[in-house]
């Protein structure tokens, strides 16, 4: 284990950026339809796009951060991140909306590889494993802070309340990173060109499995944000509303975080809790797909989140495992090899408008991926 540990406070704080920033920005979907006068399935795509400027973030962060240390990256990341949101305050025309969603996207994609980077800088085997755990349970307070967030700024202050928060969020998170955030990268890290370890990369079979296993519970995840704000609004309730639907999800994501680490205390492997996710998010995905034409579908969505829980922790804490040496390099690689499957499922999403479709088909492709990954 790294004596230079981050101070895990800040840690939490920095893994859960992306998904809150993303999470208190659905509720808001609805508004952006309506004041720049766009469709439905426009709105959603400001997703898809955000996940694919994610993706070249995630390799641009993860290659600098192995050239010019953890600490730096971070703060360049937070601040490319800043200047995005401040962009989308003061946009009038969607284009400008979109292109102000890339730069805060690629901004963001540093609370995520950087993070990990760090955690697998300071820990190492059942430690990881046991913390990549812990750092799931305090991601199950997500949905609950940025949903529920998300949908009161929305119902209050419309789409400028929310870029006004994740403004005042990026402007915080600077200035604790900037305080308070160590340098964990090892004397031994390698700066290998990219090129040959992309190539060793693509020829690991059980990588490009897992990183299809991140991209499709993702793509169930926040394809429930795309889409759900839509279905809330057949139903006649508001952005308010659905953001209460955080705090349903937020319980869900916990019980499978503490269902995993309670498993994996009992002795079950990785593998076996991804095929038990797996075949759990099928079947809730299919009963979402038969209860979607009321609230009711919210009690099988939960199924859907607990599997999510129960999956994310053990691929990532496996997947990297033979790249420790390019830990950087390697996070890179996969997180763009993921977010760019992750942006193409959430294109599906807006192309279906159909949750339960959606979330039905991406349960039995993960059930595929999980089974051979094992074998």
């Amino acid at each position: 284990m790294n004596n230079r540990l981050p101070p895990r406070w800040l840690v939490v704080g920095l893994m859960m950026f992306p998904q809150i920033v993303e999470t208190i920005y659905s509720p808001v979907l609805t508004h952006i339809a309506t004041e720049f006068r766009v469709s439905e399935g426009q709105a959603s795509q400001t997703l898809s796009v955000y996940f694919l400027a994610f993706a070249a973030g995630v390799v641009c962060w993860g290659r600098v951060c192995d050239l010019i240390g953890r600490r730096p990256a971070m703060l360049a990341g937070l601040l490319t991140y800043g200047a995005g949101t401040l962009l989308a305050l003061l946009a009038t025309q969607f284009e400008t909306l979109l292109l102000a969603r890339v730069i805060a996207a690629f901004g963001a994609a540093v609370g995520s590889v950087v993070t990990q980077t760090m955690l697998r800088d300071s820990y190492q085997g059942s430690d990881l494993a046991r913390v990549f755990s812990v750092m799931g349970i305090a991601l199950s307070l997500s949905p609950v802070l940025g949903l529920v967030s998300g949908g009161l700024l929305a119902d209050g202050l419309g789409y400028l309340g929310v870029f006004g928060a994740l403004l005042a969020l990026a402007i915080g998170l600077l200035l604790m990173a900037c305080w308070q955030l160590p340098e964990t990268r090892p004397a031994t890290t390698q700066r290998v060109a990219l090129w040959p370890l992309a190539c060793r990369m693509v020829r690991d079979t059980g990588l490009w499995r897992s990183a299809a296993l991140v991209a499709l519970f993702n793509t169930m995840l926040f394809g429930y944000y795309s889409l759900a704000p839509f279905l809330f609004a057949g139903l006649g309730l508001s952005a308010g509303e659905f953001g209460y639907s955080g705090i349903v999800l937020a319980l869900a994501t916990l019980v499978g975080s503490l269902l995993n680490k309670c498993l994996l205390g009992r002795g079950w492997t990785p593998a076996s809790l991804i095929r038990l996710a797996a075949v759990l998010a099928l079947g809730s995905g299919w009963l979402v797909w038969a209860s979607q034409a009321s609230l009711w579908f919210l009690l099988p969505m939960t199924g859907v989140v607990i599997a999510f829980g129960l999956a994310i922790p053990n691929v990532l804490s496996q997947a990297l495992l033979a790249y420790r040496e390019v830990a950087g390099s390697a996070g890179a690689l996969f997180g763009l090899g993921y977010y760019l499957l992750l942006s193409l499922g959430l294109a599906v999403a807006a192309s279906l408008q159909d949750l339960g479709l959606l979330l039905g088909g991406c349960g039995l492709l993960a059930l595929c991926c999980g089974w051979r990954r094992s074998t």
